[in-house]
């Protein structure tokens, strides 16, 4: 036991140098609710439902308006975003 305490004390001492501290949520690979919205809101655009594409993105920025796909909905809300350049 007393000959391990020297390996257990390195291991211990490394520990904190294990994970990273920070944190890119750009990396991410979990799927929030806004993300799931933003996708249901691009089924039905791609599907010809204007109407729900348009209320799917609203009610993702009314209910998640931190999302990391909240500032996409906002663009493509804007009244200018369908005009042709």
């Amino acid at each position: 036991m007393l000959r391990s305490l020297p390996l257990l004390l390195a291991l211990t001492s490394l520990a904190p140098f294990q994970c990273s501290k920070s944190y890119d949520p750009t990396l991410r690979r979990d799927d929030d609710p806004g993300d799931a919205l933003y996708e249901l809101a691009q089924d039905f655009k791609a599907r010809g439902d204007d109407k729900s594409y348009r209320e799917t993105l609203q009610f993702l920025l009314k209910r998640y308006p931190s999302s990391r796909r909240a500032a996409k909905a906002r663009m493509e809300l804007a009244p200018d975003a369908g005009a042709a350049p």
